[in-house]
């Protein structure tokens, strides 16, 4: 019988568990039996979710991912609790900072930077030796729709993102050596804070870009792990064909963008905005 904290139970690490698509996924575990790391920078909602959960459930700690010393002190802490394993990271922490390009300041460009890839590289670099030591791990890692495609509106965010699914699919071949698996998961609209203003109100019904709960991405984490051979993971579905599309004709699904969907008319209020500061 081990002595640790998580005992026998398999354990999985989440930065951005405080709330959204991470909590939800950190419910459905805890839910399962699994031992739950929990990290945010949202003390009061990493506290709520113990509760939710139970304290004997979980592991909890505030995390900056952007970080190295940080991050490296609450991945020693967790894996005290854990016994130097770890099954599944999840790495989810994000912002969404947007705006056309060449009006942000540089400073918010580098913080999406900074916590959407540096902050992954981060934390898969400084994990990995806890999934080595596991057998039948994975990393998995919150990647976008909007690495589909270069979204406009949110085109830092959305770089980062295609950097993400590129580190994924490169780390699931180096990664196999030992054994730990590598997949990463590109929702489409989630409901969850993380979503430009408006974007909620201007999303259709039916179609990939209609808005899904945070915990249908917790299920996609699930059947992940479950999955060892799959790599990127849509939620909806429906993601993937705009993923071939844009591969296949990446000129139609540019002008489409421009036109149709629930970024459209976001584009054009946001040019609207932009007109009315000029002349301001």
């Amino acid at each position: 019988m081990s002595k640790t904290k998580a005992g026998n139970r398999k354990s999985i690490f989440i930065t951005g568990a405080a709330s959204g698509m991470g909590r939800a996924t950190a419910e459905l575990f805890a839910s399962k039996g699994w031992f739950v790391g929990a990290t945010d920078v949202n003390e009061l909602g990493l506290k709520s979710l113990e509760a939710d959960i139970g304290p004997d459930n979980c592991f909890i700690s505030t995390l900056d991912v952007t970080s190295a010393e940080d991050f490296g002190a609450v991945l020693e802490a967790f894996s005290k609790d854990t016994g130097g394993t770890l099954d599944l990271l999840f790495n989810n922490a994000g912002i969404g900072n947007g705006g056309f390009f060449d009006e942000m300041d540089f400073a918010d460009v580098m913080a999406v930077v900074n916590v959407n890839f540096i902050g992954v590289l981060r934390g898969i670099h400084m994990a990995y030796p806890l999934l080595k030591a596991t057998p039948n791990s994975l990393c998995f890692t919150t990647s976008s729709s909007s690495a589909t495609f270069g979204m406009p509106g949110i085109a830092v965010y959305s770089a980062t993102k295609h950097a993400v699914k590129g580190l994924t699919e490169a780390l699931s071949i180096e990664f196999a050596r030992h054994g730990v698996r590598a997949a990463d998961v590109l929702p489409g609209l989630i409901d969850t804070a993380i979503l430009p203003e408006g974007t909620t109100d201007n999303a259709p019904s039916e179609g990939m870009f209609r808005l899904m709960p945070a915990d249908s991405v917790a299920v996609c984490v699930w059947e992940a792990y479950h999955t060892p051979e799959k790599l990127h993971w849509f939620v909806p579905e429906e993601i993937g064909d705009l993923d071939k599309a844009a591969g296949n004709t990446p000129e139609l699904v540019r002008e489409q963008l421009k036109s149709t969907g629930p970024l459209a008319e976001l584009i054009r209020n946001m040019e609207e905005e932009s007109k009315k500061a000029a002349s301001a």
